[in-house]
């Protein structure tokens, strides 16, 4: 599709709570758009049949002096980016129960919107290094299960809702950022970030991600600490950071010639012994 087509024709974002999000990275995703843009909340799903409240619980909140129950539902926003721009997103906690009818009743919502297009979005953790710009896979066309069309195993809501889209005959893509497995579960601004970035490459128009750079610097700081008071997870990440520029160099020189690839392979190959002998 022509980046003129995807700035035209309404798209809806998703994002779930759960196993899909990895640092809430993809979820903070709607919740940045949400704050920082004009927003209306559109439409919602109801929760009875799809969460077991003993794993999603409802929350107690207390508002000017009242207390107020919140039960865990699905919301849709209309998001307006400038004049005549928009976007529609939905966000909810990974449901736990009949997963093909939630999928209907969210494609039922989208149909009702005229959207032409759904994009999910995931975060998952990975052997990946914080000093190095966070992977990304995109894919766009085709189901692409948690980033690898090698992937063998279980999925998410995610990929669930990509699939249903294809079947429903909606364009569809999938977006999913890698977060360093060795720094927990603490907000990632930097994944929400690149998430950001190839959300607005796809739609072709630019976010204003400054709220979250400087939560991102921070968090890169205090991972490159943490990193510098263990000297085993120090090598850890130096041999992610190898692993990671080794994958880079291969990527840019794939296209250069049979010579400089079969340097390459002896670099890496000679690399992986080396790692063995340790």
């Amino acid at each position: 599709m022509s980046e003129e087509s995807n700035m035209t024709q309404p798209v809806m974002i998703a994002a779930f709570d759960g196993w899909n999000d990895a640092c809430q990275a993809a979820t903070n995703v709607i919740r940045h758009l949400v704050g920082h843009y004009e927003s209306r909340e559109i439409g919602h799903i109801d929760c009875d049949g799809f969460y077991d409240y003993q794993v999603a619980r409802p929350m107690l909140c207390h508002v000017s002096g009242r207390a107020n129950l919140v039960w865990p539902q699905t919301t849709f926003y209309d998001i307006t980016l400038d004049a005549g721009r928009h976007l529609y997103a939905q966000i909810a906690p990974e449901p736990n129960y009949h997963w093909k009818e939630y999928c209907s009743q969210s494609l039922r919502i989208a149909e009702e919107l005229d959207v032409t297009k759904v994009i999910t979005l995931g975060s998952m953790f990975s052997d990946c290094p914080h000093t190095r710009p966070l992977p990304i896979a995109v894919s766009d066309g085709e189901c692409q299960c948690e980033c690898d069309r090698e992937y063998n195993g279980p999925v998410g809501i995610p990929t669930i809702l990509d699939w249903s889209a294809a079947d429903a005959g909606f364009e569809h893509t999938s977006m999913w950022v890698s977060i360093p497995q060795y720094l927990g579960s603490d907000d990632c601004a930097a994944g929400t970030i690149r998430l950001l970035d190839a959300l607005g490459k796809h739609i072709g128009y630019t976010f204003d991600v400054s709220a979250l750079k400087r939560r991102s610097e921070q968090w890169k700081t205090q991972a490159s600490a943490l990193v510098r008071c263990n000297d085993q997870l120090r090598e850890y990440v130096e041999h992610l950071e190898r692993e990671y520029d080794l994958k880079q160099r291969a990527e840019e020189e794939a296209g250069l010639g049979t010579p400089q690839c079969e340097q390459l392979v002896r670099e890496t190959e000679a690399f992986l012994r080396q790692m063995g002998g340790e």
